[in-house]
């Protein structure tokens, strides 16, 4: 079993760090206390639930727990468990910035992030720092900076296929996607948005995905795009291209092509594929 353990300065993209494994195919768990690490993963193993990679995100919002990492970092070492610790950095002058933009308290204190208060989380990380296999300054990165960055690291080590399906929910009202390289039509399927129970829902809710996904036709339609994409993938690779874009577009992008984006990115998952899943029109 793969395991990372994610730590570093408060703000400096562990969340978004796991997120971006989590599309890579790790089970992650956010603010994991250290001394759980080692029984979870036996649990795993004993249960035989399926779980191959692991990624734990550690840092100082599990107060006292925190001090336990190294230990639970020396458990794995002698457990000879295949594990890497990665450690994300920023400058102080960054850190404190983000914070004031998104009017969040630090963790440690409770208030306002300060320089001064980086500067003591900062030497209360400096052994685990010293100690990790891999650190991203994310200073002057931005959010797709640090999700190619994790795949240039990880992808190396993985035995299955690295090839990256980004898929994509979209409005056609919002226009289509320009990075996408396929582009998929699901406005032929009933729309929730005229039943009044599911107006205001998404494709993220229990009842909508339950009431697209039992309409016969699309279940038909995911199964063939599906397969159409697993018999073309070889043809992109042969060309030198690691990854293709899949947008999924109805007409407002909140229920149909929500489901049918969250659907297909559950199958390629399952099927050991590398898997990144946006519903663009979610951050209106």
């Amino acid at each position: 079993m793969k395991v990372i353990i994610i730590t570093g300065l408060s703000g400096a993209g562990k969340t978004q760090a796991a997120n971006f494994l989590e599309d890579f195919g790790y089970y992650c768990i956010d603010n994991m206390p250290p001394a759980l690490i080692k029984n979870f993963i036996e649990l795993v193993l004993s249960e035989r639930s399926g779980i191959k990679k692991a990624a734990f995100v550690v840092d100082i919002r599990g107060g006292e727990f925190f001090g336990d990492l190294k230990g639970a970092i020396q458990q794995l070492k002698e457990s000879q468990t295949d594990y890497r610790v990665l450690f994300l950095d920023a400058t102080n002058e960054v850190l404190v910035q983000r914070y004031s933009e998104t009017r969040r308290v630090h963790p440690m204190t409770g208030k306002a992030t300060t320089l001064e208060t980086m500067d003591k989380e900062r030497r209360l990380l400096d052994e685990i720092k010293g100690s990790a296999d891999y650190i991203i300054d994310t200073s002057k990165m931005k959010a797709a900076d640090l999700k190619i960055k994790l795949f240039e690291i990880f992808s190396t080590e993985e035995t299955l296929n690295t090839f990256v399906i980004n898929i994509t929910s979209f409005g056609y009202k919002k226009g289509i996607p320009i990075t996408a390289d396929m582009v998929m039509d699901v406005r032929f399927l009933p729309n929730p948005f005229y039943i009044k129970s599911m107006k205001k829902l998404t494709g993220n809710s229990k009842k909508v995905k339950e009431f697209i996904l039992k309409q016969e036709e699309s279940h038909t339609y995911i199964d063939r795009v599906v397969e159409m994409i697993e018999d073309i993938i070889p043809s992109f690779e042969r060309e030198g291209k690691n990854h293709l874009n899949l947008a999924f577009g109805c007409t407002g992008g909140q229920h149909r092509s929500v489901v049918v984006a969250n659907e297909v990115a559950r199958i390629f998952r399952e099927r050991g594929r590398i898997v990144t899943l946006e519903h663009r029109e979610s951050k209106k």
